[in-house]
Parts: structure tokens; sequence; C-alpha cells
């Protein structure tokens, strides 16, 4: 709440121009162009734009938003932006907001995977992934390291972790089912040990103010954001609607066993796991995309997550590179279109991936609106979040495995690999260092190693 000395202080002038859809098309298209450093400068970004600098919402009201978007499976920053759209500007801010968040990154990355498959061979292109692939092993062993130091306040969160450890690396139990055993796990112990899964969330209240805001702490939700059952209805039918019908044409255009309505089905599904980012589905991704429909190699995810930490928007958008390399390598409209083929399944991809975020926003932000207090994370969703510090531990061995020994155990341990995962680990661990700044660096010094040795 603005203090009051600070309030009287606040003249009619003091308040911002209305913004128009025109004006929020531009800032959303600009931020979609901008948005690097993953969720936490994502959601940084927003908040110096609009909170500080051109006051379109207040501060309270932003950590209001921001705290319902950490509850949801799916890209925080992602639905943070469509929820600010949405309540700015209704549905088709929303739906602007969301949308523009996501399409310069999967333009980007259909170019990047073209690339990739059609010249990866050429010795710069391999050298440069050469010294890549360790940052990657080093960048997921921070992601464990951060989540963890924010989720693990308990011991019995800890046993959380080392048990999805245990039965995702050692008993390779699938990840669906390690996260509805966790999310029972924290269901049970919240009742019999409330204390241990009463977590905050990493953003903290509001303390300040940065003046005037078009939407104020007191501003009451405007009409379309106040909860209606038959709004609810509508928004659901429709999301209903936007599934099954593109879900139905491909299934009668190719068939159910074709790749594309599999890719549609299986995102969809990746799409209600992504709770603790992006980092956390990846093991459920590398199970289906890797072993289990084989539309890439293990190397080549760790090629894609590469490249999705280097394009802007959510990291999520890797699944974008997963869809264009099994579209491209199936050839699934023949040899001369596999471009074509490539890109289709990028955008199908895409598309499952990214509707639930929407809905979850469209739906769920009137009940949000209703109220302005705090919204915590519950037991079960505490529980989870713990779980995935063990999965992303798994996934950092696995990106390690397969890049110190490209060989196997038998093999010779690749040193110079070594040498470049522990110079990223310390710069990002120790000193901090921006992850495209890591990531270019360890490229240079791959090409340089790749090129002398």
């Amino acid at each position: 709440m603005t203090p009051p000395d600070t309030a009287a202080r606040l003249a009619p002038a003091d308040l911002p121009s209305p913004v128009s859809l025109w004006q929020a098309f531009r800032f959303w298209l600009k931020l979609g162009l901008i948005s690097f450093g993953g969720p936490a400068g994502q959601i940084a970004i927003m908040h110096q734009e609009l909170v500080e600098k051109r006051r379109w919402l207040s501060e309270r009201r932003f950590l209001h938003a921001l705290n319902y978007c950490m509850l949801l499976p799916g890209p925080e920053a992602q639905q943070l932006a469509t929820y600010i759209g949405w309540l700015m500007h209704r549905t088709a801010g929303g739906i602007i907001a969301g949308a523009l968040f996501v399409l310069p990154s999967l333009l980007l990355l259909i170019l990047l995977s073209w690339l990739y498959v059609a010249f990866g061979e050429v010795p710069l292109v391999a050298g440069l992934f050469y010294g890549i692939k360790p940052a990657v092993t080093a960048i997921v062993l921070q992601a464990a390291h951060r989540i963890g130091q924010r989720a693990l306040r308990h011991r019995l969160l800890w046993m959380i972790a080392a048990a999805s450890f245990i039965a995702i690396f050692v008993l390779r139990l699938p990840f669906p089912l390690i996260v509805a055993a966790a999310a029972l796990a924290g269901h049970v112990g919240g009742r019999l040990a409330p204390a241990a899964f009463h977590v905050a969330g990493g953003h903290a209240a509001a303390g300040q103010s940065f003046g005037a805001a078009l939407i104020d702490d007191n501003t009451p939700p405007p009409p379309h954001a106040r909860f209606c059952w038959h709004r609810l209805g509508i928004v659901l039918a429709a999301g209903a609607l936007l599934w099954l019908l593109p879900m139905a044409l491909l299934t009668l255009a190719y068939g159910w066993p074709h790749a594309l309505p599999q890719m549609g089905w299986f995102f969809s599904k990746a799409a209600l796991l992504t709770f603790g980012g992006a980092y956390a589905v990846l093991p459920y991704v590398y199970q289906g995309a890797v072993e289990h429909f084989g539309w890439l190699t293990a190397t080549q995810m760790i090629d894609g997550l590469a490249l999705g930490e280097t394009t802007p928007g959510p990291l999520i958008m890797v699944v974008a590179f997963v869809g264009f390399v099994g579209g491209y390598g199936q050839a699934l409209f023949g040899p001369e279109a596999l471009f074509a083929a490539g890109a289709v399944a990028a955008g199908v991809v895409t598309w499952f991936t990214f509707l639930p975020s929407f809905l979850f926003i469209l739906a769920g932000g009137p009940l949000v609106e209703a109220t302005h207090g705090d919204i915590k994370f519950t037991a079960p969703l505490t529980a989870i979040t713990a779980a995935v510090v063990g999965v992303i531990l798994n996934l950092a061995l696995f990106f390690g495995y397969h890049v110190l020994w490209p060989r196997g155990f038998d093999g010779d341990l690749d040193w110079p690999s070594l040498l470049i995962a522990l110079l990223a680990a310390v710069a990002l661990l120790r000193f901090r260092r921006n992850v495209i700044h890591v990531i270019a660096g360890c490229a240079v010094l791959g090409l340089a190693l790749k090129t002398l040795l």
C-alpha cells in the first residue's frame, strides 16, 4: 500500500496516461525480442518496465499476479505477461502479450534448428557446440543448486528430493509418477507436519511504491476481470475446442500413430508437468522424445537445450527444437520437404505446450482478482518443488555422462570438456556470471580446443 505521505504528494497529473492496445502490442513485441536470461531475468525486465518506469500497475498488484503464476505448471514469466495483458486489455490483450512472448523465440529456434541439422557437422559449428555442451551441464547443475536453496528448507523436503533422485536415477520411474508421489507426500505431510511444508515463495510481499499506477493497490478489478460462471464456461469451452480441433484434424489427416498427433498428445501432457520450470520437465521430455519415440538423440537433446539458453523467450521453448528435429529427421512430408516438416512439427509442439498456459490465466484470472491477499504455495506444491531438485540433479548427471564420456564409461574421459564444465560452473556458481556470457565464452574456448587438439 502506498504510504499516506506519498499518496498526499501524488496529484492526478502524476497518473500515467491510459495505454492503448496498440501501445501495449509494441511493448509486448519488444519484450519478446529482449527477454533473455531465463524467468528471473524476464520477470525483472517486466518489473522494471511495467512497475517502475511505465507504472501500468503497482508493485503489490504485480507480485499478486506473479504469486499466482508461480503456482501454475508452465513458464511463469510468459503467464505473467499474459495475466498483465489480460488485466489491462481483456482477452485480446492477454493473447497478444502471451503470444508475442513466444513467437520471436519460436521463429528464431526454427531457423537455428534448421542450421543445426543442416550444418551441424561443419567443423566451425561442431567446435562451437563442443564448448557449449559442457557449459549446459554446468547450467543445469546451477539450476538444481538455485532451486534447492529456495525449496529445501526442512529435512523432510531434503528426503523428498533424495527419494525423487533415486526414483528417476536408479529405479527409472516415469516423471509423472514421481510428481504424483511427491504431491501425495506433500498432502499427507502438510497435515502431519505443517511447519515443514510451510515454505514461502521466492518473492516477498510488496513494500515500496514507484508512484500512482494505472492499476494501483486499491483499483477495483475491471468488469472483464470479475468472476462470472458464464464467462468461465465460455473460456473452458473455447480451450477444449482449441485443443480438440487441431488434434482431430491431425489424427484424421495422418492417423493416430503418426508423429504429429503423438507430438501433440505428448506435449499436452508435458505442459501440465512443468512445476518448477523447464528444467523439471526436461527429464520427462527426454524419456519420451529420446527413449520412447526416438524423435532425436541424447546428444541432440543437449544441443537443443544450449540453443534454448541462447534465445529469448521461455526456456521451455526447447520443445520447438525437439519438434523440428523430430519432424525433419523423420521426413514427415517426404525428402523434398524436410524444412517444412520440421517447421510444422515445431509449430504443433509449441501450440499444444502453451495452450494450457493461456487457459490457466484466462480462466483463473478472475478468481485471483477476487482477492488481493497473498497466494501461498500449498503443501503438495512445496513437495513437488522439492522433488524437482532431485530430478534436475539427475538431469545434470545425465548430461555430464554424455558430455564427459561420449563413448561411454568404457571410453576415455574427455578432459577438455571436463575443464570447460568446471570453468563454467565456477563462473556461474562462484562469480554469478550471465548465462549467455558463459555460453559464448565456452563456445569460443571449445572451438579453440577443437582446432588445437
